[in-house]
């Protein structure tokens, strides 16, 4: 199993502090002031409320598998670097997020493990974070 790529994101102005806490090494969670709902992606706005008072805080950066899929046939940058898990991770804040699962045998994973994020930096010095196994 080859290392994934870390592509550059592109960052939309609302999530702007919480890719450069990525790029710190530290994860960020926008929480509704009006109703505490935790808001994942990162918008500036509660989507439970309407609400735009939010804040981040920091957040664990761990959770359990909720979903996942090994992928055999990698396309573009990923071509190559098969075989990769891509899975949704249920977050101990709640949320659940797309992301992959790095570290291991992709074909020893399974539902309900816990995984903790870690920090990837690209050549070019732009920061993603993935998940592994604990």
């Amino acid at each position: 199993m080859t290392a994934l790529p870390v592509p550059e994101v592109p960052h939309l102005r609302e999530a702007e502090a919480f890719w450069s806490g990525i790029a710190a090494g530290e994860f960020l969670l926008e929480r509704c002031r009006g109703c505490g709902a935790v808001v994942w992606y990162p918008r500036g706005f509660c989507p439970s409320c309407g609400s735009s008072d939010v804040t981040l805080e920091p957040a664990s950066g761990e959770g359990t598998v909720y979903s996942f899929s090994v992928v055999h046939r990698g396309a573009g940058e990923y071509r190559g670097c098969e075989p990769y898990v891509v899975a949704y991770v249920e977050l101990d804040e709640g949320p659940r997020i797309l992301t992959n699962v790095v570290g291991g045998d992709p074909d020893s994973l399974v539902i309900g493990a816990r995984v903790r994020m870690v920090f990837e930096r690209g050549p070019d010095g732009s920061a993603l974070y993935r998940f592994t196994t604990v």
